[in-house]
């Protein structure tokens, strides 16, 4: 296995692969997401068209088994600027983890640490001072979550991380279970660099 962070035309040309990688993982619980090939390639565009985003990949030989993305989060202002209203947060000077996502076999390897380590670095370099993310809120009887979840809140607390109160985004997709797309929350987390 190697990990290797892109940017430039090596980003680009995995991002088919990340597409497929999002659909695979976020299948499964707490996103429960029904993906669509087309709209994931629609959505990783960002990343494709900003000079400053980096794809950390993992690669098991050839194949793409995981990967996290960032970007500044000036670049997702559209998506996210509802969700930061009235909050006193210099998102020019913050930067956005998007997805995390790896292949179940490959976990508890200490590639999410990795991860999160390698986009911070990245950011700090670049001379950023935040960081944060969006996770799906979902409610703790949700039919379809597993009885052996653990959640990775205690992951992010360790890492710095804190939920941001009120800070909200809702984007729209179509649960495994369900025939038409509903907004799910996502609550923003957030740390100083």
């Amino acid at each position: 296995m190697r990990i290797e962070t892109l940017t430039g035309a090596a980003l680009t040309e995995a991002l088919d692969d990340v597409a497929r990688l999002r659909i695979a993982v976020f299948r499964d619980w707490p996103y429960l997401y029904d993906g669509d090939y087309d709209y994931e390639r629609r959505y990783l565009q960002i990343y494709e068209q900003s000079n400053r985003a980096i794809v950390i990949a993992v690669f098991d030989g050839d194949w793409l088994v995981g990967a996290a993305t960032a970007a500044p989060l000036a670049e997702h202002a559209d998506d996210f600027f509802e969700a930061f209203a009235g909050t006193t947060i210099n998102i020019d000077k913050t930067f956005y983890c998007g997805e995390s996502v790896l292949l179940p076999r490959y976990r508890g390897r200490g590639i999410g640490r990795q991860f999160y380590d390698l986009r911070e670095d990245y950011a700090r370099g670049m001379g950023y001072e935040h960081m944060c993310f969006a996770a799906v809120m979902r409610a703790s009887d949700h039919p379809l979550r597993p009885a052996a979840y653990r959640s990775l809140d205690g992951f992010w607390e360790g890492r710095g991380y804190r939920r941001l109160p009120g800070v909200v985004a809702h984007f729209p997709w179509k649960d495994v279970d369900q025939a038409v797309e509903t907004n799910k929350p996502l609550q923003f987390w957030f740390r100083d660099l």
